[in-house]
């Protein structure tokens, strides 16, 4: 689809506006987007983003990558250095043969997080939503309690009590 400013080059931002119910849709091009000022986030790949952050490591994440620099994935034949120095792992077991490199940067990325949550769509039924914002406050409370911040522990069970009644 070709832009609809400048009809020249390939859309690759797609705007979707709803206003008074109606759904309004702009196609643009990078150059145009920008002369609109329509700042469009680039996304990074993931081996890109750790990749960066294995290259900016502080000190306490360089002695595990240390403790790696030898490792040899056995599938592959990928070794640490070859990732800081291409930006991509070798295979999926790379994750695994690499574990105590990469947590660390995965955790920093993620904000000490190694689990995907992934999102609930807008679209999705109210029921479904209400159940996924119990589970994320039953997580929370799991990790208050842990952290021994009963505080909040007791006001997230107050939450989860009042939700599922």
């Amino acid at each position: 689809m070709l832009c609809q400013i400048c009809k020249e080059h390939e859309a690759t931002i797609h705007l979707t506006e709803i206003s008074d119910g109606k759904r309004v849709e702009m196609h643009l091009c990078q150059g145009c987007a920008v002369e609109q000022g329509i700042a469009a986030k680039s996304q990074m790949s993931l081996n890109e983003l750790l990749s960066n952050l294995l290259a900016s490591a502080p000190a306490d994440d360089e002695i595990a990558i240390d403790s790696q620099k030898d490792v040899v994935c056995p599938c592959c034949g990928y070794t640490l250095e070859q990732f800081r120095k291409e930006s991509l792992l070798g295979c999926p077991n790379d994750y695994e043969v690499f574990e105590k490199a990469l947590t660390p940067l995965i955790e920093k990325a993620h904000q000490s997080s190694t689990t995907h949550c992934g999102k609930v769509p807008v679209s999705a039924p109210a029921d479904t939503k209400r159940q996924t914002e119990l589970l994320a406050m039953k997580q929370k409370l799991e990790t208050s309690i842990k952290a021994e911040d009963y505080e909040t522990a007791a006001h997230l069970r107050d939450k989860i009590n009042k939700l599922e009644n």
